[in-house]
């Protein structure tokens, strides 16, 4: 039977009451603080990464809020404001994965300006980074972060850490389901999630010596299309089932690994909206509608991971939505 256990939400809830230390500069280098994330003013936020030591990272990053959310194992570690882009350059809706990390990184588009702690989202320009807060969007698109918030942040994304730049953001929870994901849920499928995750590390742990290429998945209602890629690149394509009634909505699933009293595999699923008062289906209800070509599911086994980050969109796999070797999902 599925299981599906939500995350506790009075624990959620406790993250946005942070112990912090005062620094200085906070419009750029920022400001840790004691305070409700409601109240947060521009260059402060919150950090509190041992209250979930290990597990997958998700960050959020909400435009109306102007605050960046970051969970980890589904429970909220870390809130700080954030600049995205201003009118003209404004900062895409989507989701996205980190493609590049680059410490000292300075922009080859806007005067060799410095753009410290840079986690890249797309090759076209789109980053999180440190810069200059002055409380409202003023970036040319990318998500600007305090200096110090934006160090804290680099130490803990991998390549393949999802982004969701949204409307608004939603707290991440747990999910877990019997068999291999996209081929049926039986029961008797547990020894194959077992056998494509065993040996297996999360992309967080990985040594240079051990680093693997990123897998993720991307599946679309509109194409009735799934995608895996690897790295930046799609390796497999095929036709996708979906039972019952549409739209699905956009939700983001970040695998953790076997879950063997639930005889499946375990996720952290997010859904990524729009706006405030977008309908969607439920994460579990849309997962377990989905199935593929055995083939494909066969490819999935052996390349998926702790971390994979797996995509659920009602939009098309057209250039509009998906920007060549980008990845990125756009509302």
């Amino acid at each position: 039977m599925r299981r599906l256990a939500r995350m506790d939400r009075r624990e959620l809830l406790r993250g946005g009451l942070i112990l912090g230390v005062s620094l200085i500069a906070a419009e750029t280098v920022g400001q840790e603080v004691l305070k409700d994330i409601g109240d947060l003013k521009p260059g402060e936020f919150t950090w509190h990464p041992d209250r979930q030591p290990t597990g997958p990272v998700a960050v959020v990053v909400s435009l109306p809020e102007q605050l960046v959310h970051v969970y980890r194992n589904g429970v909220r570690v870390a809130v700080s404001t954030c600049s995205t882009g201003k009118p003209g350059h404004a900062t895409p809706t989507g989701v996205f994965v980190v493609l590049q990390k680059d410490k000292n990184h300075h922009s080859s588009t806007y005067n060799d300006a410095p753009m410290p702690n840079m986690n890249r989202l797309t090759w076209s320009g789109i980053a999180l980074h440190a810069g200059n807060l002055p409380g409202y969007p003023a970036s040319h698109g990318c998500v600007r972060l305090p200096l110090d918030f934006s160090a804290k942040l680099f130490g803990i994304t991998h390549l393949g850490t999802p982004v969701i730049i949204a409307g608004s953001h939603s707290d991440p929870w747990e999910l877990t389901h019997p068999g291999m994901v996209l081929s049926g849920y039986a029961e008797n499928e547990f020894t194959e999630v077992e056998a494509g995750l065993s040996g297996k590390k999360h992309p967080a742990d990985w040594t240079e010596a051990e680093a693997n290429p990123v897998i993720s998945v991307i599946a679309s209602s509109a194409d009735k299309k799934i995608e895996l890629i690897q790295d930046s690149d799609v390796i497999a394509t095929a036709a996708l089932a979906i039972k019952g009634p549409e739209p699905l909505g956009d939700h983001v699933f970040v695998l953790q690994g076997a879950d063997q009293g639930a005889q499946g595999m375990s996720w952290v699923a997010v859904t990524h909206h729009t706006d405030e008062g977008g309908l969607f289906q439920p994460e579990e209800r849309a997962l377990g509608r989905l199935t593929a070509e055995a083939a494909f599911v066969e490819q999935l086994k052996a390349k998926m991971h702790p971390g994979m980050v797996m995509i659920l969109t009602d939009a098309p796999l057209s250039p509009d939505s998906k920007s060549g070797k980008d990845f990125v999902i756009m509302s």
